[in-house]
């Protein structure tokens, strides 16, 4: 196990510019830029622990400094910077439902010098399986130096260690890479808390309700507003590679789907016209976007270049075709249709051939979305009005929200979390919550306003 702190490990994190998507509204937001990762060591132990993840307890005590120095992410300096790093991390384990951690507020605080050699007997008798050490360092250039070590209780030794350089704004995303990092090496699976959320913030009365599109980090920090509400904005999605936004917006009455370029804040009209239209999704190679037009009472599904062009019909039934997700690969789109007399789901090559009804389990199904892993998809049932999964064959549907009304899911990156909005029966707010696919850890994300139709992003680069 090396002793040397992360001198070499480095993620550069450089803020973009994000502007209002309506022309001339102010000025340009922040928006976490890319990451680089020069160095990092990694998987350079076994894992001792052979029990149930669940049951996994995780010591992260405070990260500790070289030198308690003020800087622009806390004015009280790098001590109290480490110990916020720390909480971000141990909500971020506790809310997936996976582990059990305890955060800094409950556990002794280490020492520089300990944070790459661990004081064992310290630890011992805490309870914990795992233990996360890391430290915060102001440098020069006014940027932080923010590094991660993952070690095993039991074995006396270091799993995996990361380490980046931020600037002080995007503290938070240093934190989000070290839950991730636990994440992924503790799991096997791939990480997802240094993601973004777009979604439809609503405020004002129930048959006046003014939408703006807003983007926030997972776990509903760094919330910002994109566009003013002057229009009214409708199902956001992002890219697949994290660089735009497409949505719906209401300009004179006449439905337009955009592209936002998230860095530039440029905005490209993908296309308009006065029929009514709905639910813009991105394909996986991020050429298309597919989206539902009623046309003489007829809903279809159509197929339009990202850049803009001319739109292909890939649907011809009878009745309301609607909500089109790709899978992972590409080769098949998820829709829902009422052809059948009722409202359920259906799957067809990229191409609108071979549609064929997958779900015949009782009740409606609609707004499916096609999981990351390509295994799942979930679903409202629209005549209970909760959020389902099923395989892509129709089979095996499990419901996993009890709720007066939730609906429109969205997977987290890796999966394993499904993201949605309720609606409460007395009062119509609306709020995003999130499921993981037990059906058993269900929480509330926080925003400042009503929201709606979220939209889960890919990992940050």
């Amino acid at each position: 196990m090396k002793n040397a702190l992360i001198a070499t490990f480095a993620l550069f994190a450089t803020p973009l510019a994000a502007q209002d998507t309506e022309a001339d509204l102010g000025q340009p937001l922040p928006e976490g830029g890319e990451v680089e990762t020069i160095e990092s060591e990694g998987l350079t132990g076994s894992v001792s622990f052979e029990g149930n993840l669940d049951d996994l307890g995780i010591a992260i005590p405070g990260f500790a400094t070289d030198a308690d120095v003020a800087t622009p992410a806390n004015s009280r300096g790098t001590a109290a910077l480490g110990k916020e790093l720390a909480r971000v991390i141990t909500a971020d384990l506790r809310n997936n439902g996976l582990f059990k951690p305890t955060g800094p507020d409950a556990l002794p605080q280490p020492s520089f010098a300990q944070i790459s050699s661990p004081a064992w007997a310290t630890w011992s008798n805490r309870g914990a399986e795992m233990l996360v050490h890391g430290y915060v360092r102001a440098r020069s250039d006014n940027r932080l130096t923010v590094g991660c070590y993952l070690y095993d209780m039991a074995l006396q030794s270091e799993l995996v260690r990361e380490g980046w350089v931020v600037q002080p704004a995007d503290w938070r995303r240093a934190a989000h890479k070290c839950a991730d990092l636990v994440y992924s090496r503790l799991t096997g699976e791939s990480p997802f808390f240094d993601s973004r959320i777009a979604y439809i913030a609503e405020t004002g009365p129930k048959d006046n309700r003014t939408k703006r599109l807003a983007i926030m980090d997972s776990d509903g920090a760094n919330h910002r507003f994109v566009t003013t509400g002057r229009s009214t904005a409708l199902t956001p999605r992002y890219s697949p590679d994290y660089s735009k936004l497409s949505y719906l917006s209401y300009v004179d009455g006449n439905p337009r789907i955009y592209v936002y370029d998230i860095g530039t804040g440029r905005q490209t009209l993908v296309t308009q016209n006065s029929n009514p239209t709905f639910a813009p999704r991105w394909s996986p190679d991020g050429r298309w976007i597919l989206y539902s037009m009623a046309v003489n009472g007829n809903t279809d599904i159509y197929r339009v270049p990202a850049t803009g062009g001319e739109s292909r019909r890939l649907t011809d039934a009878a009745g309301v075709d609607i909500g089109g997700s790709y899978s992972p690969d590409g080769s098949r789109i998820v829709f829902e249709s009422d052809r059948s007399g009722g409202q359920q789901c259906y799957v067809m090559n990229a191409d609108g051939s071979n549609q064929r009804r997958i779900s015949f389990s009782g009740g409606r199904c609609a707004t499916p979305e096609w999981s990351p892993r390509g295994d799942q998809i979930a679903f409202t049932n629209a005549s209970s009005f909760n959020i389902a999964v099923m395989t892509p064959s129709g089979g095996n549907v499990r419901t996993l929200t009890n709720g007066w009304q939730d609906e429109a899911p969205s997977w987290a990156p890796n999966g394993r979390i499904i993201q949605f909005f309720r609606t409460e029966r007395n009062s119509g707010k609306t709020s995003l919550w999130q499921v993981d696919l037990t059906g058993q850890n269900l929480r509330e994300l926080p925003t400042p306003v009503d929201a709606s139709d979220p939209s889960w992003g890919p990992i940050l680069p």
